[in-house]
């Protein structure tokens, strides 16, 4: 019985990686980014206008949602921007109804991108900023889910892809969860989902990092629309980081937490925390918003090489 929930739950995990290997065309498709008004929501939305898609813009400043939408325009697309707070419930269905009275049609892409991030250790952190960051990057995405996926079940047609961080698969991985969720729901096989989990991504913040190199957003993006476009349920950016996935499914929980700490990931923040006191010395703001792939810029911990080798050293010993 074991050897049968184990080799269940390996087949389980397995289907994560499994690719349709049919590309998508999406001419006349109707995409739904929020965020679009940071780095990574402008770069999605141009992608998928070279995909032939018309795009819904979301994001609480107008004033980048509009240069977006600018940036598609110029680039022979369709821009359809919307001032919206996502975290705000009733703003956020009635922003869709909005949207099906303008365009008389239904989103079939939803692109889950918007979040925050407060850099602060837990003990540290206020709970206004607490509060913030579980609204924006936790119920956001219930919310998009039940404002939209009914019209996708109505018509078993559909795409849902959401940006996490590849440092959420070290734990329990809601969004993970909730992408099976909606997949297994009613066996609806014509709403898809993609979770795109990046590592750090060339912000200059995370300067410094020895074990792999940052990204750059325009890969991370292009990745990323690789995967969209066939249908790929999992998508690590870059390939070394499904280590943790197979890691996760493979070996006990101990293990995971010394690659966990091998990775630098325990103190991962580090570097942000101490970027974020700078900027607040300096009148910065205490919430600093991101795209939620910019959110997920979990960081290896800074080191010289004779630290970084005394690091493993003590994880050996230990």
């Amino acid at each position: 019985m074991a050897d049968i929930c184990f080799n269940y739950f390996l087949l389980t995990k397995s289907i994560m990686f499994v690719p349709s290997f049919k590309k998508n065309y999406l001419f006349l498709t109707l995409v739904l980014i929020t965020g679009s008004g940071g780095a990574l929501g402008r770069l999605f939305a141009l992608e998928f206008t070279k995909c032939g898609a018309e795009v819904v813009l979301w994001d609480v400043d107008a004033n980048n949602k509009e240069e977006t939408a600018r940036l598609v325009r110029e680039a022979g697309g369709k821009a359809y921007p919307y001032r919206v707070d996502v975290t705000n419930r009733v703003e956020v269905y009635r922003t869709a109804d909005e949207v099906w009275t303008d365009l008389g049609r239904n989103v079939t892409m939803l692109v889950n991108n918007a979040g925050v991030v407060a850099g602060e250790q837990l003990m540290d952190c206020p709970d206004e900023l607490v509060g913030r960051t579980m609204k924006v990057n936790c119920h956001t995405l219930f919310w998009m889910t039940k404002a939209f996926v009914p019209q996708m079940k109505e018509q078993n047609h559909g795409h849902i892809i959401t940006i996490a961080s590849i440092l959420g698969l070290f734990s329990t991985a809601c969004v993970e969860s909730l992408a099976h969720k909606l997949l297994t729901e009613e066996w609806l096989d014509g709403v898809k989902t993609t979770v795109v989990c990046p590592y750090i991504v060339d912000t200059g913040m995370f300067d410094g990092s020895l074990f792999l190199a940052p990204l750059e957003p325009e890969y991370c993006v292009e990745q990323a629309m690789n995967a969209i476009l066939i249908d790929q349920p999992l998508v690590c950016i870059p390939r070394l980081t499904y280590l943790p996935v197979i890691s996760r499914a493979l070996l006990p929980w101990a293990s995971n937490v010394v690659t966990y700490r091998f990775m630098g990931s325990d103190k991962c923040m580090y570097p942000f925390i101490k970027s974020k006191k700078n900027k607040l010395t300096n009148g910065g703001p205490t919430l600093i918003a991101a795209n939620s792939l910019s959110l997920s810029l979990q960081c290896l911990q800074t080191k010289s090489k004779g630290q970084f080798h005394r690091h493993i050293l003590s994880l050996v010993l230990d």
